[in-house]
């Protein structure tokens, strides 16, 4: 496992973690909104990317069979997945049920 991730995920902020690949086509319309919920949520949740490609090991892991998929961890366990592109309002609302008195 890479301990850098395991050692992100670990937090107790959640986390959104964006399963992609730079040659997938509806993994190029996440990043608009996935930026849309980092402006609303601000320092309630930490967003990152991992590319399925250069991260196998984390993709087979965590089972990412299609992308773009995202997961949300809090507290390094998977509270929920989506699979392909999910609009802001649907992830942060997702976001909101795994935040501590927001």
């Amino acid at each position: 496992m890479n301990a850098k991730f395991e050692n992100i995920i670990s937090s107790n902020r959640p986390v959104l973690v964006d399963f992609y690949a730079d040659w997938c086509s509806p993994c190029k319309l996440m990043p608009p909104i996935l930026k849309e919920v980092k402006d609303e949520l601000k320092d309630n949740i930490r967003i990152i990317k991992v590319n399925v490609d250069k991260n196998p090991f984390i993709a087979t892991l965590y089972q990412v069979r299609s992308i773009p998929t995202l997961i949300l961890f809090k507290n390094g366990s998977p509270r929920w997945t989506g699979v392909g592109v999910k609009n802001a309002g649907e992830i942060k609302s997702v976001i909101r049920q795994h935040l501590d008195g927001v």
